[in-house]
């Protein structure tokens, strides 16, 4: 039985290594560790969205990163600052710490999908052979085929499969929420979304329905955006009474 849970990895260009916050951050003293520390804690945080913390509740302290990256405390406080300094690390108001930029570095796939993935590059430059491409479909194919998957898990839940949305992907949302959304704030549905990506991210916080969220952030912009009604005048002219 194929696994078909998702998995998340870290996509570094080519250039990486060439960006001037790597390039200066590698030509300090203990650079080199520093940098090792930040592509574990870019891994680390990819089922996060970003955000660097244990549990929903437990953010990581500068103790937990230094045994789960084996290094000595004083060098992770240390790099910690610098990451700080470059902008590749961020603070939010909850404790935890949120590496920036990584919306640029993450991928999403299946076991499944990778395992062919592999397959098919290694026939390339192959000459066609008998049944070379039996067990191998092609890529079109297997996101329909992870779409039925998908469709079959959520029939026999009951419950609707959300999917992540947003600029720091932390939104989720039904393809019947996201549907609504698009047709009761048209023009409107992907601003609130990131929007609400953002203060996620910089928050911390956790709503119960990120939809919901999102209508009443619209409807509370509608309502201060409405004219308010005028107070009627009841003053009386000189000779005039009520």
């Amino acid at each position: 039985m194929s696994d078909n849970r998702k998995y998340y990895y870290l996509k570094l260009k080519e250039n990486y290594f060439d960006e001037d916050a790597i390039v200066l951050l590698e030509s300090m003293q203990d650079g080199v560790l520093y940098s090792n520390i930040l592509l574990k804690l870019y891994l680390k945080s990819l089922k996060n969205g970003g955000k660097l913390q244990l549990d929903e509740n437990i953010p990581y302290t500068a103790q937990m990163i230094a045994t789960i990256t084996r290094q000595q405390v004083g060098t992770v406080e240390r790099a910690l600052q610098i990451f700080m300094k470059l902008g590749l690390v961020e603070p939010l108001q909850n404790g935890a710490l949120y590496m920036s930029n990584i919306e640029l570095l993450i991928g999403q796939s299946s076991t499944e999908g990778e395992r062919k993935r592999r397959a098919r590059l290694a026939l390339q430059g192959q000459k066609a052979l008998p049944n070379a491409g039996a067990d191998i479909c092609p890529p079109e194919l297997e996101i329909e085929k992870e779409i039925e998957i998908e469709k079959e898990r959520e029939l026999d839940t009951g419950q609707a499969t959300r999917a992540v949305y947003g600029r720091y992907g932390n939104v989720f949302l039904t393809q019947s929420e996201l549907d609504g959304l698009k047709a009761d704030l048209p023009g409107k549905w992907d601003y609130y979304i990131d929007r609400l990506s953002c203060h996620i991210a910089s928050s911390g916080r956790k709503y119960h329905s990120h939809a919901a969220t999102i209508y009443k952030w619209a409807q509370e912009d509608a309502a201060k955006k409405a004219p308010k009604k005028g107070i009627p005048d009841y003053s009386c002219k000189e000779g005039e009474s009520l």
